[in-house]
């Protein structure tokens, strides 16, 4: 009975450090694991509602093509001379180069 006694009063003595080491694991789980996808997720997010016409880009499947057309979440890809694709926003992996502000936007014919 006094060797019953002894144990429970153990087991409740030992609960604060048990309850502390399963914080620290859940603590470093999230730094280690969720926080790093969480901003690589948003990093993917960000490149792709960058995505402009002119931009060369590598997709999922590993193709290097340039962006002909950009139409909500459909592209139109050229992958060589004459050889056009239509693929999902999502497919596309990287950028390789973007095209620059200054090409994108035409320059206005100085007046006068």
């Amino acid at each position: 009975m006094v060797l019953l006694q002894a144990q429970g009063a153990q087991g409740q003595g030992s609960l604060l450090p048990t309850l502390i080491v399963w914080g620290l694991l859940l603590v470093m789980f999230y730094v280690l694991l969720i926080r790093p996808q969480q901003q690589q997720q948003k990093r993917r997010r960000e490149m792709l509602s960058k995505l402009r016409k002119g931009d060369r880009v590598v997709t999922v499947g590993g193709l290097h093509a340039t962006i002909l057309d950009v139409q909500d979440d459909v592209l139109t890809l050229e992958l060589a001379p004459n050889v056009r694709v239509r693929a999902d926003r999502a497919a596309v992996a990287s950028v390789r180069t973007r095209r620059a502000e200054s090409e994108e936007k035409p320059a206005k014919a100085k007046s006068g």
